[in-house]
């Protein structure tokens, strides 16, 4: 009984485990991503120097250290508040993640992670 509890433990560590690291979002591609288009009505700064963007049913998204990477929220809310634009969503285990991968304003990007 012992032994059947242990080769459980074991195994839902590992699924623990690999839950964990479909979490971890660093260096995303592009086919790895799926494509939404939002109407972005709100841009603040977030925890971390993350930018928050908030579209029109509130839902929020959010580029990692945007304010570290050189982004200027002034800027941003120029060129992107209340349009529509298209962002690049890092693919989850359960859907798509918050995490900005890209935002582009019809041809013009404005801020990409991909390389």
């Amino acid at each position: 009984m012992k032994k059947i509890f242990y080769i459980f433990l074991l195994l839902f560590a590992v699924f623990i485990f690999f839950i964990a690291k479909s979490n971890i979002i660093s260096d995303p591609k592009p086919e790895e991503c799926a494509s939404q288009t939002v109407q972005i009505v709100e841009i603040y700064e977030g925890s971390s120097h993350d930018i928050v963007l908030k579209d029109g049913s509130g839902d929020l998204y959010y580029i990692n250290r945007g304010l570290e990477r050189g982004l200027n929220l002034d800027s941003l809310n120029k060129q992107i508040l209340n349009k529509s634009v298209t962002l690049q969503l890092p693919k989850l285990f359960w859907g798509t993640s918050e995490h900005i991968a890209q935002i582009q304003l019809g041809d013009q990007i404005i801020f990409t992670e991909f390389n």
